[in-house]
C-alpha cells in the first residue's frame, strides 16, 4: 500500500502543473510579430505623412526640378506678390493713413528672410540624410521596434502643435487685414478683396515654412527625450557600468549630430528675428506720429509669429539639454543606493557589533561564529564601487546637450540672451527718444 502510494506521488510530481500547447505558443509569437509589424507600418505611414507636409512646403529639393520649383515658388509667393501688392495698395488717396509703405516692406523682408533660412538649412539636411535618419528613427538604430508608439505619439503631437500655433496667427492676420481693407477704399471691392487674399496667402506661406522648420527641430529634440527616458529606466534595471557608458556615449553622439546640423539654422533665425525686431522698433519711433492701431497692428502679429518660432526652438533645445544633464543626478542616486544597500548595511552592523562586544569575552564565547568577508569579496565590492564612482564622474564631466559652438543651450544661456536683448532694446529706445527730442523745435 505504501509503495503504491509512493509511486502515485512520484508520477504526480513528474506531471507538469501547466500543460503548454505548442500551437498556443506559436499563435502567441505570431500575434506578437504581427503587432510589431503593424506598429512599424503605422510609424512608416506617420513618417510618410509628415514628409508629405514638408514636400508641400518646398523642403524636398532632392532633384534639380524640385529645387527650381521650390525656390521659384518662394520668390513669387514670398517676395514678388507681397512687394507688388504693397506698392499698389499704397497709391490710393486715403491709404497713407492706414498703411505705411516702410512698415509693410520691413515685414515682408523679415518674413522672407526667415523662410529663406528655413528652406536653405532644412532642405540641405533632408537631402543629405533623408527623413528617417534626420529624425533618428532609421531602422539601423535598433530602436524602431521598441519606441514605435512613442515615435508616432511625438509626430502627432508636433502636427497638433503646428496647427495650434499657426491657426490663431492666421486668423488674427486675416481679421486685421479685413479691418484695414474696410478703411482703405480702392477703386473696387474686388481689388480690395484681391489685395486681402494675396497678402494673407503670402503671409501664411512664408510663416508656414518658418514655423514648420522650428517644429521639425522641436520634434527631433522630443524624439531624443524618449531615448533619455529609456536610459533612466536602464539605470534601474542593469548593473553593468560599461553598458551605461556605451549607451550614454551613443546618446551624446546623437546630440552632437543634432547640434551640428542645426547650429547654423538656430544662429541665423536668432539673428534675423533680432534684426527684424530692431528694424520694426526704428520704424515705429520714426513714424511715431502716424502709428495707429490699423497700420501698426501688423507689426504685432508678425512679431508674435517670429517670437513663437524662436521660443519653440529654444524650448526644445533647453528641454533636451536639461534632460541630458539630469542623467548625472539619476546616476548619482543609483550609485548612492547601490553603495548603501542591504549588504553594506549588514556588513556595517556586523563590524560595529564585533567592535562593541570585543571587551566582553563571555559574550564572544556565547555568540555564534559569524565569518568575516573574505579578501575576494572585499576586492569585488571595492572594484564595483570604484567603477560606479568613475561612471558618476564621467557623467558630471560630460553632461551633453544641444550646443552652439561650445555654448550649451540651457536655462542659463536663455537668461543671458534675454538680458542682452533687453539691454539692446532699452539702448535703442533711449537713442531714438533722444534723437526725437533733439529734432523738435
Amino acid at each position: 500500500m505504501s509503495q503504491h502510494s509512493t509511486t502515485e506521488i512520484q508520477q504526480e510530481s513528474k506531471t507538469p502543473l501547466l500543460s503548454i500547447n505548442p500551437d498556443q505558443t506559436q499563435n502567441l509569437n505570431q500575434d506578437i510579430q504581427e503587432q510589431v509589424e503593424q506598429e512599424g507600418t503605422d510609424l512608416h505611414k506617420s513618417i510618410q505623412r509628415f514628409e508629405s507636409c514638408l514636400i508641400l512646403l518646398g523642403f524636398d529639393q532632392s532633384s534639380v526640378l524640385r529645387f527650381g520649383i521650390s525656390w521659384i515658388t518662394f520668390l513669387v509667393i514670398g517676395i514678388a506678390i507681397p512687394v507688388i501688392v504693397v506698392l499698389v495698395s499704397t497709391n490710393c488717396s486715403t491709404c497713407g493713413l492706414y498703411e505705411i509703405e516702410g512698415f509693410e516692406l520691413v515685414i515682408v523682408v523679415s518674413h522672407a528672410s526667415l523662410a529663406a533660412v528655413a528652406l536653405l538649412c532644412l532642405s540641405h539636411n533632408l537631402r543629405k540624410y533623408g527623413i528617417r535618419k534626420f529624425l533618428f528613427v532609421d531602422q539601423y538604430s535598433g530602436h524602431v521596434e521598441r519606441f514605435s508608439k512613442e515615435y508616432i505619439h511625438k509626430i502627432s503631437g508636433s502636427k497638433r502643435l503646428f496647427v495650434f500655433w499657426v491657426l490663431p496667427c492666421l486668423i488674427l492676420k486675416i481679421a486685421l487685414e479685413s479691418i484695414r481693407i474696410m478703411y482703405m477704399h480702392q477703386e473696387s471691392w474686388w481689388q480690395s478683396f484681391s489685395i486681402l487674399v494675396a497678402l494673407s496667402f503670402s503671409w501664411a506661406y512664408v510663416n508656414f515654412i518658418y514655423l514648420a522648420s522650428c517644429l521639425v527641430f522641436h520634434l527631433v529634440c522630443n524624439l531624443q527625450i524618449i531615448h533619455f527616458d529609456d536610459y533612466g529606466r536602464l539605470l534601474e534595471a542593469e548593473t553593468d557600468v560599461l553598458v551605461f557608458i556605451e549607451e550614454h556615449a551613443r546618446l551624446r553622439h546623437d546630440l552632437s549630430k543634432i547640434s551640428h546640423r542645426f547650429r547654423i539654422y538656430l544662429l541665423l533665425v536668432f539673428a534675423v528675428v533680432t534684426s527684424s525686431q530692431f528694424a520694426m522698433l526704428f520704424q515705429i519711433t520714426e513714424f511715431s506720429n502716424k502709428v495707429t492701431f490699423i497700420n501698426g497692428s501688423d507689426f504685432a502679429v508678425s512679431s508674435i509669429a517670429q517670437v513663437v518660432g524662436l521660443i519653440l526652438c529654444l524650448n526644445a533645445a533647453a528641454k533636451i539639454s536639461h534632460r541630458a544633464q539630469g542623467i548625472a543626478a539619476i546616476a548619482t542616486r543609483w550609485h548612492a543606493l547601490a553603495s548603501c544597500g542591504p549588504d553594506d548595511v549588514s556588513r556595517m552592523r556586523l563590524s560595529n557589533r564585533l567592535v562593541s562586544d570585543g571587551s566582553s569575552e563571555s559574550d564572544l564565547e556565547a555568540m555564534n561564529y559569524i565569518p568575516l568577508p573574505t579578501n575576494t569579496q572585499l576586492a569585488s565590492y571595492l572594484s564595483s564601487y570604484h567603477r560606479r564612482q568613475a561612471f558618476v564622474l564621467y557623467l558630471q564631466n560630460n553632461p551633453g546637450g544641444i550646443t552652439l559652438y561650445g555654448w550649451t543651450v540651457d536655462r542659463s544661456l536663455i537668461n543671458t540672451i534675454f538680458f542682452i536683448e533687453l539691454s539692446l532694446v532699452l539702448f535703442v529706445l533711449g537713442r531714438t527718444t533722444v534723437f526725437t527730442y533733439e529734432s523738435l523745435p
